[in-house]
């Protein structure tokens, strides 16, 4: 099963047009050397409401797969987590502590990270940090389920999709694309 992402970078700054923001680039570019189609992209300021709706416009456009980078820390307005949450159905907690025991091998704030992520109805929403080395660090952990992930939302068997015929794994994990 294809994987088609978006991509949103959530920097109050950056939507301003103060600052640019690296972290969304680094994600697109990351997702498309994976293989990925990228079919929506967009740049929100750190609010509850705009995130939450830009989520909902990604899954809209057809993504599969929607993440997220920045907004995911301690400060007051790192609301993604929150915006997040108000729109999933079901949250898929192994994903998020998976990246930050990633992130802890790095530094030890990579505990203050509080992304989540989760299903929106047949897509899944995942909250990244809002550097470009920690989107490079988190791709490299997200990336080989991704496919898994896509096709068990979309309703297919992805569990035996990935056995030979004797019933072993296979050796070899599916493509992204």
């Amino acid at each position: 099963m294809n994987v088609r992402a978006g991509v949103i970078t959530v920097s109050t700054r950056g939507a301003a047009g103060s600052r640019i923001d690296e972290s969304g680039p680094a994600l697109r570019d990351g997702l498309i050397a994976a293989g990925a189609e990228v079919v929506h992209e967009s740049l929100v300021p750190d609010d509850v409401e705009r995130v939450a709706t830009a989520i909902l416009g990604a899954v809209r456009a057809g993504a599969n797969v929607v993440l997220t980078t920045g907004g995911t820390g301690l400060s007051p307005n790192d609301v993604t987590p929150e915006a997040t949450r108000r729109v999933i159905d079901r949250e898929v907690p192994g994903i998020s502590e998976a990246l930050r025991a990633r992130s802890l091998e790095q530094t030890p704030h990579g505990m203050l990270s509080r992304g989540v992520a989760g299903a929106v109805g047949s897509a899944l929403v995942v909250n990244l940090p809002g550097s470009p080395r920690a989107v490079r660090e988190s791709l490299d952990v997200l990336l080989p389920v991704l496919p898994h992930a896509v096709e068990l939302l979309a309703g297919q068997s992805g569990e035996q999709s990935h056995r030979t015929p004797g019933g072993t794994r296979g050796a070899k994990p599916p493509s992204i694309a």
